[in-house]
């Protein structure tokens, strides 16, 4: 099983979409059986919330439903538990970090956009506090980022779709 968990600071915008469009696209491949997939926020204030309005209005216009899932906040469990731990912004990052002192887990923490290297940025931008119109940018990106991290998982464990 391939444990892959997706971390912002709430767990309700960015990494719900990323869970969500992960998920989705584990789906399309027919691989669903072989991977578990999570979200988490390196803060607390969300815990038990479901993902912002705005994040699951984006994700069901692309036939994506995250209404179930629900905020919950990152422990130090996560690091060895999950295969990998895929930041939203350097700043989740550092907080996932922060839980492993001692760098035994920090191969496994990687930026979400490093699967995106055409897009020109290096965090996802927070899309929280800048209205409905800031969600499908990030959505995109986060889209375009999956389907490369699967893409890449897939050729490292000599994996193939089975489709649908």
């Amino acid at each position: 099983m391939i444990k892959i968990l997706f971390v912002c600071l709430g767990n309700i915008c960015r990494s719900p979409l990323g869970e969500g469009m992960f998920r989705h696209l584990v789906a399309e491949s027919g691989l669903e059986d072989c991977f578990a997939i999570d979200s988490a926020g390196t803060g607390n204030w969300h815990v038990g919330a479901s993902p912002h309005a705005d994040s699951q209005r984006v994700a069901l216009q692309r036939g994506v439903n995250i209404a179930e899932q629900r905020a919950r906040q990152i422990t130090p469990l996560d690091l060895s538990e999950f295969d990998y731990l895929i930041a939203m912004d350097s700043s989740n990052k550092e907080g996932i970090l922060a839980l492993d002192p001692s760098g035994r887990f920090s191969q496994k923490v990687k930026l979400m956009l490093e699967y995106h290297p055409t897009c020109g940025l290096t965090d996802v931008p927070d899309p929280y506090f800048g209205g409905p119109e800031g969600f499908n940018p990030v959505l995109d990106m986060i889209e375009e980022a999956s389907r490369n991290l699967l893409a890449e998982i897939l050729s490292e464990r000599n994996l193939r779709a089975r489709g649908r």
